[in-house]
C-alpha cells in the first residue's frame, strides 16, 4: 500500500486496537518519510463504521452510569471514556484523510499528524488503565461523536464546523479541569497524559479551523455566521460553558464567535 488513502482505509477498518495504533504509526512514518502517494482523484468508498471489537459495549449516553470520583472504578470509568473518545478521533482523522480528496498537501499533513497524536493519547490512557487492573473494553461507552461524523461526512465544511470545532473543542473547556482533579489525587501518570492532550488539542482543533474556513472562502461564506449556522443546524442545543476563550482563540476562534457561544451558553436553556 503505496497509496495514503489504502493506509488510511487500512487503518480506519482495523478493529483491534492496538493493532490500529500500529497501522497508524506505520502509516505515519511511511508519510514522514515521503513513501506515500497522495494525489488520486479516485472516488472513495463509501465507509462509514470504522472496524472495532465487540467491547466496548456502545449504550446510550443516559444509560452510562454516573462516576464517583471518590472511587477507583469511577476515576478508571473516566479514564476509560476518555481513552474511547481519543480512540474516535483516530478514526476521525483517517476518514479525513480518505473521505475528502482534491485538497492541499497541507490538509493530509495536519490529519496525518493529528491520526498519529490521537494513537499516542489512547495509550497513554489504555496504560493508566491497566495500570488500574482494567483496560480499554472494562465499560460501556456512547457514540455520540462518531455519530456525528457521519451526519456531517457529505460535506467537509460541516465536518471540520462542527466535530472539530463543536465537539473536540470541548475538550479545550473540559479537560484542564479534569486535570486539576488528577493533580489533586496526585495522579501523576494522568496529569503528565493530561497536559500533554490539552497541548496537543489546541493543535487539532487549529486544523478544524483552518480547513473550515478555506472551505467557507470557496464558496464565497462568511465563516462566522456559517458557523452559527451549523450549530444550530446539527446541535440539539447550544455548547456548554464554561468556555476556554484563551485556549479557543489560540484555535482561531473569532470574538465574534466567542461572544455567540457565552450568549447561547447551552447552561442557559
Amino acid at each position: 500500500m503505496n497509496n495514503l488513502y489504502d493506509q488510511a482505509k487500512h487503518c480506519f477498518l482495523t478493529a483491534d486496537p492496538a493493532e490500529k495504533v500500529a497501522a497508524t504509526y506505520e502509516a505515519c512514518s511511511l508519510w514522514d518519510g515521503n513513501k506515500l502517494e497522495w494525489q488520486d482523484g479516485a472516488a472513495p468508498l463509501l465507509l462509514n463504521e470504522p472496524g472495532r471489537l465487540d467491547k466496548p459495549e456502545v449504550v446510550m449516553p443516559r444509560d452510562l452510569g454516573k462516576r464517583k470520583m471518590t472511587k477507583e472504578e469511577g476515576r478508571a470509568s473516566l479514564i476509560h471514556s476518555l481513552a474511547h473518545i481519543e480512540l474516535t478521533a483516530v478514526n476521525l482523522a483517517w476518514d479525513s484523510v480518505y473521505r475528502y480528496r482534491d485538497m492541499p498537501l497541507e490538509y493530509y499533513q495536519d490529519w496525518v499528524q493529528c491520526a498519529k497524536e490521537e494513537a499516542s493519547h489512547f495509550i497513554l490512557l489504555r496504560d493508566r488503565l491497566r495500570e488500574m487492573g482494567y483496560d480499554y473494553g472494562s465499560f460501556p461507552v456512547h457514540n455520540e461523536l462518531w455519530k456525528m461524523a457521519v451526519s456531517t461526512a457529505d460535506d467537509l465544511m460541516d465536518r471540520m464546523g462542527i466535530v472539530h470545532r463543536a465537539f473536540e473543542a470541548r475538550a479545550l473547556d473540559v479537560i484542564p479541569g479534569t486535570l486539576k482533579r488528577f493533580e489533586s489525587m496526585n495522579d501523576t501518570a494522568m496529569t503528565k497524559a493530561l497536559t500533554i492532550i490539552c497541548n496537543e488539542e489546541v493543535g487539532h482543533v487549529s486544523s478544524g479551523t483552518r480547513w473550515f474556513r478555506y472551505r467557507c472562502e470557496q464558496q464565497q461564506l462568511d465563516p462566522d455566521t456559517t458557523f452559527f449556522s451549523l450549530l444550530e443546524k446539527y446541535m440539539k442545543k447550544p455548547p456548554s460553558g464554561p468556555f476556554n476563550n484563551e485556549a479557543r482563540r489560540k484555535c482561531g476562534f473569532t470574538e465574534a464567535e466567542l461572544a455567540y457561544l457565552e450568549r447561547n451558553d447551552g447552561r442557559k436553556t
